[in-house]
């Protein structure tokens, strides 16, 4: 059973920078035909995808926020992390990680392993 845990500081002052780590366990972020997702939940909205990071390393983003989001990965660690730059007042919501297989939508919640999710708020 592959577990995912979103973790993270819960609050972020304007302009600064959104960093979470989401660990695996259950499974290896390096096996093949998998990638790993960060999406997140505005208060009120839909879920919206923010990017990947696919089995061998590659980075896939939603071009709506590709100029400020940075996913990475520590195998050793069995982690991979997001980085969303120069927060505003439209970026709380909640955030989670979960698994996809490639080729799948993954603007379409086609995930088959989910975190709890972790709130972020930005306030200074």
């Amino acid at each position: 059973q592959v577990q995912l845990q979103e973790s993270g500081p819960g609050l972020v002052q304007p302009s600064q920078t959104l960093s979470l780590t989401c660990t695996v366990s259950g499974g290896s972020i390096t096996t093949s035909s998998y990638g790993w997702s960060w999406i997140r939940q505005p208060p009120g909205k839909g879920l919206d995808w923010m990017g990947l990071i696919a089995f061998d390393g590659s980075t896939y983003y939603s071009p709506s926020l590709k100029s400020r989001t940075s996913i990475s990965r520590d195998t050793s660690k069995s982690q991979f992390s997001l980085q969303l730059t120069s927060v505003t007042p439209e970026d709380p919501a909640v955030h989670y990680c979960a698994r996809i297989v490639l080729g799948n939508d993954c603007t379409s919640g086609q995930y088959d392993y989910w975190g709890q999710g972790t709130q972020v708020t930005v306030s200074s």
